[in-house]
């Protein structure tokens, strides 16, 4: 277990500008993705988080050449890739690494696959993932902590699937299984999250050819094979997203740099309604706020409604608006796990099943803190900065998991922040 910490004095505005990575989403989608590839593809814009890297060290496993360019750049020949079963220790460490399933099954018409680890917010079933894989030809169980799947004609068929439920991992397995698959498969009820479209345009930009990313109906036409290339990772959504509950928290302003101002819109949309002032420019957002925020009701919904990573983070936000909130957690089951720690800073939250009823309160106060999961964590960052007196947050491997050089960047913003490292911590820890 880590036993790194954050310590933070609270209580500063934040003033200055940060430069957003490239999307965390989209990285551990793309990564698995060169798995399709026969030659060289070098990706530009990638995130320095550790989920990357395990994903990384993932395909190394596998038999992949990877070659580092440079601090955000690499390159990966998976030509001399050979099916093999996938390594039980890394892949349990992170959620993404379910995507290889479709990757080695559009690839070698064989996939065996750990069940991932990463965040828990309840169940998060792979029914949907399955559905799309046995419409496509291929048997599919679970045995011994291990996906099993095969094609069973040696190559997947193209399908029509529709999903019960919009998933945004069930569409991107579906959407690696047929790039490769012998004819047409559309997924109806897709997800439309901007790294689903990212993931698509890298493998266009292979050969492949996908239409309709974007949209709730994406359509497969399976190739022979696709070729290298290079590609740059769009800018993380969820970072910029972060940043800006950072400051309407906080306080100051601060421009972030290196983002898509159209994927931001629904954080946008709802922090001005809480009376933050947001300036777009062409491929940045100015955030100020001086003056009080105002209570707003906030519903997570798949995109572009507000996203789920960004529900933790905006609670810290309205914990400092006047009046009563209501946040709404409209994807998954169990993601208020947070709630308790924010009450140890002074928050005033009851939660009801998929809803937490949000008091404003005038301040918070500095006190010692668990980061749950990723999101969770950077919400008990946010709320560190914003409270009077020190914070300690612990467990931040969940943090670096898609985050990167946060301490970094917030201090560069004026935040008084400091990394407390332990002689006793492990390398990289299974993320619950």
């Amino acid at each position: 277990m880590s036993k790194t910490k954050y310590i933070i004095s609270g209580g500063h505005p934040l003033y200055g500008e940060v430069n957003i990575s490239g999307a965390k989403n989209a990285a551990v989608a793309i990564i698995p993705a060169a798995l399709l590839i026969n030659g060289i593809c070098r990706i530009e814009n990638i995130p320095q988080i550790s989920d990357v890297t395990l994903s990384l060290k993932t395909l190394q496993t596998l038999g992949a050449e990877i070659r580092t360019i440079n601090r955000s750049t690499v390159e990966i020949d998976c030509t001399g890739v050979q099916n093999a079963k996938v390594n039980y220790d890394l892949a349990r460490k992170f959620r993404a690494s379910y995507y290889l399933i479709g990757a080695m099954l559009g690839r070698f018409g064989l996939a065996e696959v750990p069940l991932p680890g990463g965040c828990d917010f309840g169940g998060r079933p792979m029914d949907q993932h399955i559905k799309g894989f046995v419409a496509m030809g291929a048997e599919a169980d679970v045995q011994n902590g291990f996906v099993l799947a095969q094609a069973k004609n040696g190559r997947l068929q193209g399908a029509q699937i529709y999903l019960d439920i919009v998933s945004v991992g069930a569409t991107i397995n579906i959407l690696l299984a047929a790039t490769l698959a012998d004819g047409l498969t559309i997924i109806e009820n897709a997800a439309k999250e901007p790294h689903i479209v990212d993931l698509a345009n890298f493998l266009n930009s292979m050969g492949a050819d996908i239409r309709g990313a974007g949209t709730d109906v994406i359509k497969i036409r399976g190739v022979e094979h696709l070729a290298g290339g290079c590609y740059s990772i769009i800018p993380d959504q969820i970072e910029a997203g972060t940043y800006m509950a950072a400051v309407a928290s906080a306080g100051g302003r601060v421009r972030i740099n290196n983002i898509i101002p159209k994927h931001l819109d629904c954080i946008t949309a709802k922090l001005v309604e809480m009376g933050v002032t947001v300036e777009e420019g062409d491929d940045s957002v100015t955030i100020t706020r001086t003056g009080p925020l105002t209570r707003a009701n906030v519903k997570t919904m798949p995109y572009p409604g507000f996203p789920t990573d960004m529900q933790p983070q905006i609670a810290v936000a309205l914990c400092f608006a006047q009046g009563t909130s209501v946040l709404t957690e409209g994807v998954w089951d169990n993601r208020y796990r947070y709630v308790d720690e924010l009450r140890r800073l002074g928050a005033q939250i009851q939660v009801d099943g998929k809803i937490a009823i949000i008091e404003g309160v005038d301040r918070l106060t500095g006190a010692p803190v668990q980061a749950c999961d990723l999101r969770a964590g950077a919400a008990m960052v946010i709320a560190g900065l914003a409270a009077h007196g020190v914070t300690e947050v612990n467990q931040v491997y969940h943090i670096e998991r898609g985050y990167e050089d946060l301490v970094g960047k917030l201090s560069r913003i004026g935040a008084d922040i400091q990394i407390l490292e332990s002689p006793e911590e492990t390398e990289v820890s299974q993320v619950g």
